[in-house]
């Protein structure tokens, strides 16, 4: 038998190595170059947990649920961070968001405790009695989102800015209408 012979069919080398071989390089090379999304957020429901009135002002502690859905091949992981929720322009509280993680391509349901100073609604007293009486009242919430992202053995780092506009009816807490923008930034070593 020739040397070539001997070569392609001695003991370290067979087609299934190859094979492997390849689908591994493969696997990660699609893993590696796999353009990242941005996750989706949904507001599901508000829940009213405590109500306090000290008049004129009037103070409420909420549970925001939030459906999110990573629709990324990675897994992630966040710190924890505070969400803003504004009111025509001033901040009316804010939202904790608890460290955590996030398997790929999953949804995940968040309860997000949050605390609303009333002290600001008295500053928009008038257009807090309009949007009460029209049922229709718009809240802004904004959050950035810090990470990593676990691909085969690094780690990637990322940010996510998310910008929300939420419409509720003020007297009974549902969810209108709303629209969530985020914004992704992967940053590579």
């Amino acid at each position: 038998m020739s040397k070539e012979g001997r070569r392609k069919s001695g003991p370290g080398w067979s087609w299934t190595s190859a094979i492997v071989g390849a689908a591994t390089a493969a696997a990660a090379v699609a893993a590696l170059s796999a353009k990242p999304r941005d996750p989706d957020f949904h507001l599901i429901s508000i829940d009213l947990t405590s109500f306090k009135l000290n008049f004129p002002v009037l103070d409420a502690e909420l549970i925001l649920t939030v459906h999110v859905t990573n629709p990324n091949v990675a897994s992630i992981n966040y710190s924890s961070t505070e969400m803003s929720i504004f009111y025509s322009g001033e901040h009316l509280g804010s939202a904790r968001v608890k460290a955590g993680s996030q398997p790929p391509r999953s949804c995940q349901v968040l309860r997000l405790p949050v605390r609303l100073s009333g002290g600001q609604l008295a500053h928009h007293g008038k257009q807090f009695v309009s949007d009460v009486a029209k049922r229709e009242m718009l809240l802004d919430a904004t959050v950035d989102i810090e990470g990593f992202a676990k691909v085969m053995w690094w780690d990637h780092k990322f940010r996510v800015h998310v910008d929300s506009h939420v419409t509720v009816d003020p007297v009974f807490l549902d969810v209108i209408d709303q629209e969530n923008k985020s914004a992704l930034e992967v940053f590579v070593r």
